[in-house]
């Protein structure tokens, strides 16, 4: 009750902002709800995927369907029409531009769900409801828990920079990227982490959210990742908290990557940067190697 009512505190302050930022936020709502939202361009098929090897799908934004040998794990789930704060029958945030290229019936069975950041855009309330299940386990930041109905899932662990944890044949590893954790302008406490995911002889790397740092030198080792998720997108004007897609490339270089997913792009308009942008400059920075970028459309699907 007490998260709750901290919640709903939380919302009508929120509300109150809004109302300030009169006329110019709700014309612009207004102009996005005549704005329809286009299909993905490709739909991928995980029924079809093997119980053997890394197979993974872009279903939009920072949401990625990942399966390691048979283990199913879901980063960031967004599946909602508009990423934001609810109040009333209102979604207050942006509305997508591309509908996820699958719905969550449509979905697996997710024995993980991965969360990097509590922001809007990462960390959806109501896709995270429709997920609940007691046969999956959630790991989230430090100091995030509160936002999720703990019981409802199978198990929910909260990890920090630098802190490990195991869920089934999965070993998930935290660490700091360049960004922040608060979903509220007062929650400054949340955590935001990037993930290394090894199980068996793979090893994926989840950027989750950030801005250029050298923490992912960090990462390197005598055994490369074979896929690397990194954020390329809303840099524009907002350097200081997202990677351009030449940063990208390099982190992603930094830490030792076989193969690149280009994700946190194509989905929302969070920024100025023209809306093809981001994947053109990445492939323009991997240039001869622009084979090791796996995807550059929503929907598409990778297998090893």
């Amino acid at each position: 009750m007490f998260v709750e009512s901290r919640t709903l505190s939380g919302v009508a302050g929120a509300g109150a902002w809004a109302i300030r930022m009169a006329p110019q936020f709700f014309e612009r709502y207004r102009q996005e709800s005549r704005r329809a939202v286009a299909p993905a361009p490709a739909r991928p098929n995980p029924a079809a995927w093997p119980d053997s090897g890394i197979h993974a799908a872009w279903l939009g934004h920072a949401t990625v369907l990942i399966q390691i040998d048979g283990f199913t794990i879901l980063t960031d789930p967004v599946f909602s029409l508009r990423a934001g704060l609810r109040v009333g029958p209102l979604t207050l945030g942006v509305k997508r531009l591309v509908a996820p290229a699958l719905e969550i019936p449509a979905l697996p069975k997710l024995d993980m769900v991965l969360l990097s950041h509590c922001h809007f855009d990462h960390f959806d309330i109501p896709s995270l409801r429709h997920l609940e299940s007691r046969g999956t386990t959630v790991v989230t930041p430090a100091r995030t828990s509160d936002l999720l109905r703990v019981r409802r899932w199978g198990d929910v662990k909260e990890v920090g920079w630098g802190e490990r944890t195991r869920v089934g044949p999965v070993e998930i590893g935290a660490f700091r990227v360049n960004h922040w954790g608060a979903r509220m302008r007062s929650d400054t406490y949340r955590g935001y982490n990037g993930y290394t995911i090894e199980a068996g002889r793979y090893r994926v790397l989840f950027g989750g959210d950030t801005a250029y740092t050298p923490a992912f030198a960090s990462l390197n080792s005598p055994r490369p990742f074979d896929l690397a998720l990194m954020p390329i997108g809303a840099y524009d004007p907002w350097i200081h908290y997202h990677a351009t897609p030449e940063q990208a490339w390099s982190m992603a270089n930094d830490a030792g990557a076989d193969r690149i997913l280009p994700i946190h792009h194509q989905t929302f308009a969070l920024s100025r940067e023209p809306y093809l942008e981001p994947i053109e400059r990445m492939l323009e920075a991997a240039g001869a190697d622009a084979g090791r970028v796996v995807m550059d459309r929503i929907g598409q699907e990778w297998h090893l």
